[in-house]
Order: structure tokens, then sequence, then C-alpha cells
């Protein structure tokens, strides 16, 4: 029988959210921080405030735009969740830096699934990180969109990036209730991680959420 995916629930935006999606199940929160584009932003005080109250058995993540080593650091130590999540590439410095100067923060990096280049990127990004995360954004617009689009990408990619890679994959990008089973059997991914499928009116939605959970629990 398949593992089932681990869970992260991200955009979270307030303590009671972070103790509901726990509650219901998930085995991590997205935090996010400053982005150019997408929901979910909180301030810095307010993600250090709610990492600091998540269970040890959780793990939070830090979303960050930053692009250089040296401002992702920066950026971890105001707010010290236990994962930081790069959502665009690095412009300066390496992983490599981030590493010597957080050695017991595991490090995520997104991979925006646009075409068969996303492969590339996939394969040299995950010798040097802990986990792939595949979403559907463009960082190539002039406005970058960086997550929680609430659109799904080609899946075929997904499973040829979760083939060729030897970290565990992360799933994004538009899942939802209806959709999570066909992801779950299509990618067969370490983890799935959502946003807007499981809101309503920008707030995290019990129902919606539960039905999720009940989805992915009876594959």
């Amino acid at each position: 029988m398949q593992k089932l995916p681990k869970v992260k629930i991200c955009c979270i935006s307030s303590q009671k959210e972070a103790r509901l999606a726990i509650e219901l199940g998930a085995s991590a929160l997205g935090l996010v921080g400053p982005m150019p584009s997408g929901p979910g932003i909180i301030d810095n005080p307010l993600i250090k405030q709610i990492a600091k109250i998540t269970p040890a058995e959780i793990s939070t993540f830090l979303l960050t735009s930053e692009t250089s080593a040296q401002n992702i650091i920066a950026h971890y130590k105001k707010v010290k969740t236990t994962t930081i999540q790069i959502v665009d590439e690095l412009s300066s410095g390496s992983y490599q830096q981030i590493r010597q100067a957080l050695p017991h923060v595991e490090l995520v990096q997104v991979i925006h699934v646009i075409d068969e280049n996303s492969v590339k990127q996939a394969i040299d990004a995950a010798k040097h990180v802990d986990y792939i995360l595949l979403d559907s954004g463009n960082p190539n617009l002039e406005i970058k969109e960086l997550g929680g689009t609430g659109k799904t990408h080609n899946w075929d990619l997904s499973l040829k990036i979760r083939k060729a890679i030897d970290k565990p994959l992360f799933l994004a990008g538009g899942l939802t209730p209806d959709n999570v089973q066909h992801a779950i059997k299509r990618v067969k991914p370490y983890g799935l991680d959502l946003c807007s499928g499981v809101r309503t009116d920008g707030l995290l939605d019990e129902d919606k959420l539960k039905s999720f959970f009940d989805k992915v629990n009876s594959c």
C-alpha cells in the first residue's frame, strides 16, 4: 500500500488557523513572508509567534522571496521556523552558505513547473536541498508569481521530476478535495502543499479542510 503523503497547509494567517490545521491533520504549516504577489502574506513577528507556539513535531516553513543567501539567512533569523522554503531562484551566494549559517534548518527549493527546463532546474537544486516543492507560479512575469495561484500545472512533468531526483518531493498548485486523489495517484509525492483549495473568502475553511483530509486518508 502506498504511504499517505504528508500535508502542509500554507498561507497560515493566525494562531487560530495554525491550531485548526494541526488539529485536522497537518504535519507542516506554511508561513508566508513578504512577496511580490499572492495570498497569505503576514509580517515577520507573527510568523515568529506562530512558529513558537507550534508543537515540535509539526514543521514550520518560512516562505521567503529573498534571492540572496545572505538575505535568506537574515530573514530566517527574524522568525526561527524549522524550515526555509525558497520560492525564487538564488541570485547570489549558495545553499552551502545557508547551511553553514543555519545547520539545524531544513531547506526546500520551490520549482515552478512551466516546461522541460523546470525538470533540469529541479535536478540541479535537489543536489543542495532537503526537499523539492513543485508549484504553479511564474517567476518570469513582470510581477513575479511565486505561489498561491490556485492553478494546477502539468503533472506529467511533476512525475518526471519526482522520478529524476533522490529527494522527497512536495506537490503544490491548485490542489483541492476534488482533485487530490488523482494528484496522489498520478505523481505519488512525498507531501502535498495547499493554500487556496481549502479556503473561503481567504480564510481557512474547516469543512473544506476536513473534506481534503478525508480524501487523502482514503487513498
